[in-house]
């Protein structure tokens, strides 16, 4: 078992940099040998089920795709239902979308209406804070499902782009958790 103040060092040893993806210029934060390192996958579950206690959840939504890599195993180690934040037009059935603006365009993001509902407790969890325009989106769409955002959990924030400044207002005082600061 990893000790909780190593977490943050193995962790950061398994993302590896990839330079110039997906355009010239962007150094991506490739994820995939965490999630291939049973002892890291593990570790950085546990630290998001705990973030997920703390905040007295009752749901954990994941934003795709990797804060489903992510949620799903939170949330079964938490107890707690998962709930998938697709991309507008994967969910069959009643869905509730939300629009959001990007860098250059914009994109909707939409979940199934009946999975969230007033008293839910809703943490979000994702890999990456950059901008924040997607969880922003989200928090909207949990709110105006009638839940309640209890949290947003990620595994690393991008602090040069600014995403938790845009989202102090729209959490509410809700916990912002980022496990890497980068």
């Amino acid at each position: 078992m990893t000790e909780l103040a190593d977490v943050p060092a193995l962790l950061l040893s398994r993302i590896r940099d990839v330079a110039d993806y997906p355009e010239p210029g962007v150094m991506f934060k490739d994820i995939t040998p965490l999630l291939a390192d049973p002892a890291a996958f593990t570790a950085l579950t546990d630290a998001l089920a705990g973030i997920a206690a703390g905040t007295g959840a009752t749901k954990v939504v994941g934003l795709e795709a990797r804060g489903f890599i992510l949620g799903a195993p939170v949330a079964v180690r938490a107890g707690l239902g998962f709930i998938p934040v697709r991309k507008a037009g994967k969910l069959p059935g009643a869905t509730l979308r939300q629009a959001y603006d990007l860098e250059y365009g914009s994109a909707e993001i939409e979940v199934h209406a009946e999975d969230l509902a007033a008293g839910d407790r809703v943490l979000i969890v994702d890999d990456v804070l950059a901008t924040g325009g997607t969880a922003e989106a989200a928090i909207q769409l949990i709110q105006r499902a009638g839940a309640e955002v209890c949290g947003l959990a990620v595994l690393m924030e991008l602090g040069f782009l600014g995403g938790r400044a845009r989202l102090e207002r729209a959490l509410g005082g809700a916990p912002l958790d980022a496990l890497l600061q980068v």
